[in-house]
Parts: C-alpha cells; structure tokens; sequence
C-alpha cells in the first residue's frame, strides 16, 4: 500500500509542476486520468491535501474562488486576473521588508503571511487596449 501511495502522490505532483498555470484539484485531476484513469477523484483531492498540508506543494487560497496548488514552495506572492482569471507569481520589491515585519510591540506573533494581488495580466490588458 504505501508504494502505490507513493506512486500516486508523485503521479500527482509530477501534474502540478508540469501544468505551471497554478492548477486547481479538479484542473489536476483532469491532467492526471489521462495518463491514468483508473484514479479517483477523491484519491487526487486528499493527496494535493495532504502533500500541502507536507509542504511539499503550495496551496494558494482565493476568496470567492477554488484553492489552487503550486509547485513552487519558496515564498513569493500571487496575482489573479480579473478578466482571464488565471493566477501569476509576483515578484515584489518589498517582499523581504514584509516577511521582517515585528509586531511583538502591539502583542502580534506572525506566522505566516499570504498576499494575492487582482489586477489584470499582460495580455489582458493588451486586449483592453485595443
């Protein structure tokens, strides 16, 4: 059992990188029964959870939105598009000042922090302008 756990999780993750768009569970899913259509949904949604939960994935929670899973765990920042709706990592000049941010004196311990910016894409943008 744990060998086929193990197959199935890397089976998964090996989905989340190669989609590179921050997928959610069921745009995984999809990418996942097409090499292998005997998985479950169910078995696909618990993994990306538990891999998450692992830290080897990032979930990324959108209000008003489904969670979407990244690849890249090293700590940057999100972008949604408000007219395609897909989601972008955003270098942030003063990402490093926020991730120093001491609030002991007011009584705050942070502990962990998640910005997701909404704007329009490049390409987006482009079309509006035309």
């Amino acid at each position: 059992m744990q060998t086929r756990n193990t197959l199935q999780k890397d089976i998964i993750l090996k989905a989340v990188n190669q989609l590179h768009n921050h997928p959610t569970a069921e745009m995984v899913y999809e990418e996942v029964i097409r090499e292998y259509p005997r998985i479950s949904k169910a078995t696909v949604y618990r993994n990306l959870n538990q891999m998450a939960q692992q830290g080897q994935i990032l979930r990324i929670q959108i209000p008003n939105s489904a969670d979407r899973y990244d690849f890249n765990i090293s700590g940057h920042y999100h972008l949604k598009c408000t007219d395609c709706g897909q989601v972008f990592d955003m270098d942030v000049p003063y990402m490093d000042r926020l991730n120093e941010l001491d609030l002991s004196e007011q009584g705050f311990t942070i502990e962990d922090h998640n910005i997701i910016f909404q704007g329009k894409c490049p390409r987006c943008n482009k079309k509006g302008s035309n």
